[in-house]
């Protein structure tokens, strides 16, 4: 599913931090699959105000922190599964490191996804020093960027401080390797967006780590993210299985 000549053969760029953006991830025909399959099913709320930096955007835990297994498979395509595996093969693990120098051959990975819905925003941040490398992908068809949604990088803490922007757009993605001053921000998705921003973070964490998005013990209610755009979707009539797999997947 992924491309991953594309991550491999990319380089590091060093201002304001070592970071590269990385396209064409995967074929059209792909890429259309994984947008039109975003999954919808085992998401939680995540919000925070008022501490190091706002956030608020819903998360579905797609790769356990150090794990070699998918969460809630049953409710996943065919292509999302594929990804899936690919993101736990030891090819995209070299693929990264070989971007950026960093040995992330035998380190623990976290893979999440996100929807961004109306308002949700994740504020400046240079990420925890846990983190070694985030790879963020994106699996909107289209994207207006005067929506927000969109990945800066930043050189400061400051907003409106941006080196450089991505759209949220399928077959782009974003990799960052940590440091004091990798500051970067998702700006805040305006209120009437029709769809959400959609999104996945693979994020390689030093030995030890404990994951801060799935705490131990954490107990948050998941349920189905239902964005204006899926609407037409979950009135299409449902087959038995479908319907049965919605009822214990939940």
């Amino acid at each position: 599913m992924i491309d991953l000549t594309q991550i491999a053969r990319n380089t590091l760029q060093t201002e304001p931090y070592d970071w590269a953006e990385v396209g064409n991830l995967f074929s059209p025909k792909d890429a259309a699959a994984l947008a039109a399959s975003f999954p919808r099913g085992h998401f939680k709320a995540v919000v925070g105000y008022g501490g190091e930096k706002d956030y608020e955007y819903e998360a579905r835990e797609l790769v356990p922190m150090g794990a070699n297994a998918i969460s809630h498979p049953e409710d996943l395509s065919e292509g999302w599964l594929s990804l899936a595996h690919d993101l736990l093969s030891p090819a995209y693990r070299i693929a990264v490191s070989l971007l950026t120098g960093c040995d992330l051959t035998t380190v623990p990975m976290e893979v999440n996804v996100f929807h961004y819905g109306p308002r949700a925003c994740l504020g400046p941040h240079p990420d925890l020093p846990d983190k070694l490398v985030t790879h963020a992908l994106y699996f909107n068809g289209s994207w207006n960027r005067e929506d927000g949604g969109c990945l800066s990088i930043l050189r400061s803490a400051d907003p409106m401080d941006v080196a450089a922007e991505i759209a949220p757009i399928a077959g782009n993605s974003a990799v960052l390797v940590r440091s004091e001053n990798s500051w970067h921000a998702v700006s805040r998705v305006i209120s009437g967006c029709r769809w959400s921003r959609r999104s996945l973070t693979a994020t390689f964490y030093r030995p030890g780590s404990v994951s801060t998005m799935w705490p131990p013990g954490d107990t948050t209610p998941l349920h189905w993210y239902n964005a204006p755009d899926l609407e037409a979707h979950a009135r299409r009539p449902m087959s038995l299985w479908a319907r049965w797999r919605r009822r214990f997947a939940s």
